[in-house]
């Protein structure tokens, strides 16, 4: 392999967001050699976007909370199809890693006395969420890189991988090219951890970085590994929605968490005319006990803004489609309301949300201490992924690992806001830690010269077929406007039946994409490679939609729009057929010991 570049590694992570520096982190810490490759440039990942908090049970701001109230939470919000073991694990071990964070330097806004101060957020009984303002995913990202660094870390940055390479069955390492330059990269490495993020780009209106194109779920599926819960897709209730140019921006559920309440055309605060029945005990009925919630008042119910992201999205569209939505097309996110109870309001909001305030006053010239912003739902995560074990993080395919966004489990039908952030400590550390133990067990691999040939023929087809046909940016923008329209917040079989058909449409089209010029500085060529992987993440979403015949959480039928309690023994599964095709199955929930569903009990 002498025309490639070739490194060696015991452990290779994929992806230098929250979960890949945490898991490269505790690999190297385990005294293993660690490479990892990131898409893009180092300290620019996608977790910076993640503005509110780390969710976590610290109670350093109301005593009740413990691990048990987090994990019931969790398990709630999922509507308990969720990996309970790893609803668990994650609701006992966040505290320790976020301590462990601020031990590396992460600096937290404080209580009075010193301790790290948590806020509100959707979903969570109590104040939980350890945070940095509204910027606490770029912190994470600081602090896990200047403390990885110092570990031996051998950084392959703006470099993707399009394919994982195997042995026997078992993973020996990866395939990809340099961004810049074109040249290709072989991997040869013991185990493999996916930390890639999400597939939001295949939605037309996202929060998602150009990165999330479901790279992890594509090289995982092709390995051979399990896709799970691709159905649930979140829709974060709130984001930018005017100018045009900036919509689906990331508006942070700490708006609502600091007291910021939706409104309709007509002035009128909508979530109160929906509350969910299992919601009901712990949600505020009137705007004085939602406020005095928000102000840290422990006899106080939350305001039914915060309730579960997939419930208050759906609120909005409700809003919208009869017609009393906001000029753009949205609902009003109001937090300057907040002038009638506080004194020194505007100063408290730039306190508070600095990157809330700064966004929309450059974005949209919009001064959120005096005026409404303008916000509706925008593709944010997918609960869905690689089927891992709850403990060792490892899929299906020996050696591969897989963590964070990309994986699937902890989640269930539906994320709680700031659960992303400690799920990327939690089970990248998790993540990191069994590789490496994989790694000292087992001998590297061999890697055939022929998979890696077939990795770079494939690699370089669009530039065999020129520029005489479409574009790959073409074949992209129908994909995303087909998912948006079909396969989105609300679906029906109808239209993901047609859906169906319109991806074979698109994956005919982009079999003829091509691209000109070299492969140096080419983002058409990427474009070209990327479309590939989401393609097959949205028929993934898709087929599993279709396979649900309910409503739960992140996925919502207008032909089943209630919850059916045969669909909450098992989670669908996407693999891989021998032929080929997409194969679409149902795994039994394992379940779930007694004392867990004490607390389940204990907590409603």
């Amino acid at each position: 392999m002498a025309e490639y570049q070739t490194h060696d590694y015991d452990v290779l992570v994929i992806g230098a967001g929250g979960a890949g520096l945490r898991a490269a982190i505790e690999a190297s810490a385990a005294g293993v050699s660690v490479g990892l490759v990131c898409k893009s440039l180092l300290g620019k990942a996608h977790t910076v976007m993640a503005e509110g908090g780390i969710a976590a049970a610290l109670a350093n701001v109301d005593d009740r909370d413990n691990w048990k109230v987090h994990f019931a939470d969790t398990m709630r919000g999922g509507q308990y199809v969720n990996n309970w073991r790893m609803a668990e694990l994650h609701a006992k071990e966040a505290p320790d890693r976020v301590r462990e964070l601020e031990r590396w330097g992460a600096m937290f806004d404080r209580t009075p006395d010193g301790r790290i101060l948590q806020r509100n957020f959707g979903g969570h009984r109590y104040p939980r969420l350890a945070h940095v303002g509204d910027r606490t995913g770029l912190e994470m990202i600081r602090t896990l890189q200047d403390h990885g660094i110092h570990q031996g870390l051998d950084v392959h940055m703006e470099c993707t991988v399009t394919r994982l390479l195997n042995d026997s069955g078992r993973i020996a390492g990866a395939f990809g090219y340099e961004r810049d330059r074109g040249r290709f990269k072989v991997f040869r490495a013991n185990a493999v951890v996916l930390a890639t993020g999400g597939i939001g780009r295949a939605y037309k209106i996202t929060s998602n970085s150009w990165e999330y194109t479901g790279d992890g779920h594509t090289l995982a599926y092709e390995a051979g590994a399990e896709l799970i819960d691709m159905e649930f897709v979140q829709f974060h209730p709130t984001g930018m929605i005017w100018p045009p140019g900036v919509r689906g921006i990331l508006v942070t559920e700490g708006v609502r968490g600091e007291g910021g309440v939706l409104k309709n055309s007509l002035g009128r605060r909508f979530m109160f005319d929906d509350i969910p029945e299992n919601y009901r005990a712990q949600t505020a009925d009137n705007e004085d006990e939602g406020w005095r919630y928000t102000q840290g008042d422990k006899s106080a119910r939350r305001p039914p803004e915060l309730l579960t992201r997939d419930h208050v999205s759906r609120c909005i569209v409700r809003e919208i489609k009869e017609g009393r939505g906001s000029p753009h097309g949205g609902v009003f996110l109001d937090i300057s309301w907040i002038k009638q109870r506080l004194p020194n309001a505007a100063d408290h909001i730039k306190k508070k949300l600095p990157s809330m305030y700064h966004q929309f006053k450059q974005l949209a010239d919009i001064d959120i201490t005096q005026e409404p912003m303008e916000v509706g739902p925008t593709t944010h995560y997918i609960m869905g992924g690689v089927r891992v074990d709850g403990d060792t993080q490892m899929s299906s395919v020996p050696g591969l690992f897989a963590a964070g966004e990309c994986a699937a489990g902890i989640n269930g039908a539906n994320r709680l806001g700031g659960n992303s952030l400690s799920d990327l400590l939690v089970f990248g550390k998790r993540a990191g830690e069994f590789a490496a133990a994989f790694a000292k067990r087992n001998a590297r691999g061999s890697v055939d010269v022929r998979q890696v040939d077939e990795a770079a023929r494939s690699a370089v087809e669009p530039f065999e077929r020129g520029t005489h046909g479409e574009g790959p940016y073409q074949v992209q923008y129908a994909l995303q406007e087909m998912m948006q329209d079909l396969v989105g917040i609300v679906r029906t079989e109808a239209e993901m039946m047609h859906a169906l058909d319109g991806l074979e449409q698109l994956r005919e089209r982009a079999r003829s994409v091509g691209v000109g010029g070299h492969r140096e500085y080419n983002p058409g060529w990427h474009a070209a490679l990327d479309l590939q992987n989401l393609l097959l993440v949205s028929e993934a979403i898709t087929r599993s939609a279709l396979e649900r015949r309910e409503s739960r959480g992140g996925h919502f039928r207008e032909d089943y729009p209630d919850k059916d309690t045969a669909f909450a023994t098992f989670n669908i599964v996407a693999r891989k057929q021998a032929d080929g095709s997409m194969g679409i199955s149902r795994a039994a929930i394992a379940d779930m010991p007694a004392e867990l569903k004490s607390v389940i009990a204990e907590m409603k």
